[in-house]
């Protein structure tokens, strides 16, 4: 597919390409993770691994996404008359609404009653992972327009693959607010992430809390592991097929008890070990020779992002130990900004986690669905602004004007 968008001063094309294959990764990359781009710039990650063309072409190649999944990768790209790659979109067709974690289900239904058909949709997204990131991928130097362009692009596609609407999910602030300003609906949700405060380790950490979640910290550490259980923390060439073929097993057993359909495939874990080793973190707690749980992180240069977990018995504190406190005291080590570790989960705030506004934009191709999406999103606003001023009153942190160890 393609579709021609015009400048005063430059003339741009539009393509819709089912696999990153047909531009290249360098090329993917050169607008995914420019070189120098400041955190500020890239909306707080100055390396995200996710929209790298290594994490993409996995999912391609391992068939995680494609139409039997019903991730249909189509990637909006706009080439300048020079056939340069100049902005381009992580764009998919898709005929459900599963692995987004930013919810239209009620959209959906309320729309299908009303005689609409909502499915096929454009989702602007990284597949499966509930993490912020740069969605609107334009060059430094790229001709002015691109932006709009790009838009118009995605609304190009919606048209021509007969779908009601376009989601662009975990976007960065910046990006929602450009798109607010060409007519997409704004949506706010919410997520719990760790701030490294330049901890000096991970006692320093626990000293900035309440004595008694101190105490509780301390306690769900020691019980997760006990006497039999230790932990192996593993990244680059240390992770071997051994380590991901008990990782899958770890996945599949949560995935299919959870939620009956775990999207990533075997070969997945294998094509990011081989392409991007030095950005994947692996906890996994060991009982002698055998693990019994682990969970995966992948590195930015900001931030750490939590994203699978599982376990092959039931321990009490086991999740907290390999998801939330290994990646804690792994960010303290090695400086680490933030730990982001995916999506909900209150229980997160109890254990130094802060709650944290999430950004997406919505745009529909009947005007009806628009006026009443817009209404019910201005008010889950309201709503989740409430809530997150409720956690942060809420925080486990010792209270300095108390004058001493808040309990």
């Amino acid at each position: 597919m393609s579709s021609d968008d015009s400048t005063s001063s430059t003339r741009l094309t539009a393509r819709f390409i089912p696999s990153l294959e047909q531009v290249g990764a360098a090329a993917w990359d050169a607008l995914a993770n420019p070189a120098g781009l400041t955190a500020e710039e890239a909306g707080g990650e100055r390396f995200n691994p996710f929209i790298s063309s290594a994490f993409l072409l996995a999912l391609e190649q391992s068939k995680s996404v494609g139409a039997r999944t019903g991730w249909t990768p189509l990637y909006t790209i706009l080439e300048d008359a020079r056939g340069k790659l100049v902005a381009a979109a992580p764009s998919y067709v898709k005929t459900h609404s599963m692995g987004e974690y930013v919810f239209d289900f009620g959209w959906a239904q309320a729309y299908e009653n009303a005689g609409g058909r909502y499915y096929p949709k454009v989702q602007v997204a990284v597949p499966f992972t509930p993490a912020t990131g740069r969605r609107l991928l334009v060059a430094r130097d790229a001709p002015e327009g691109a932006l709009p362009g790009l838009v118009h692009a995605l609304r190009a596609l919606r048209q021509a693959a007969e779908a009601s609407s376009i989601h662009v999910t975990f976007a960065t602030e910046g990006e929602v607010a450009a798109l607010s300003a060409e007519g997409f609906a704004p949506r706010t949700g919410e997520q719990f992430h760790f701030f490294n405060e330049a901890y000096r380790d991970f006692d320093a950490f626990l000293a900035a809390l309440s004595s008694r979640k101190r105490k509780t910290i301390k306690r769900e550490r020691r019980d997760a592991l006990g006497d039999d259980l230790s932990i192996d923390v593993l990244t680059g060439a240390d992770i071997k097929p051994a380590h991901w073929d008990k990782f899958f097993a770890f996945y599949m057993d949560t995935g299919e008890r959870k939620w009956g359909r775990p999207y990533l495939t075997r070969d997945f874990f294998d094509r990011i070990g081989a392409t991007m080793p030095e950005r994947i973190l692996l906890v996994m707690a060991r009982r002698g020779e055998d693990y019994i749980a682990g969970a995966i992180n992948f590195l930015g240069d900001d931030a750490i992002y939590g994203r699978n977990w599982g376990a092959l018995e039931e321990r009490p504190f086991l999740h907290f130990e390999v998801c939330y406190y290994q990646a804690i005291e792994y960010a303290i080590r090695h400086g680490y900004e933030r730990v982001e570790a995916g999506a909900q989960g209150e229980h997160k705030l109890a254990r130094g986690y802060r709650p944290v506004a999430t950004h997406s934009a919505h745009d529909f191709a009947d005007p009806r669905l628009r006026t009443a999406i817009v209404d019910y999103l201005s008010r889950e606003k309201v709503a989740v602004d409430e809530s997150i001023a409720d956690y942060e009153a809420s925080l486990p942190f010792r209270r300095a004007e108390a004058g001493g160890d808040d309990q």
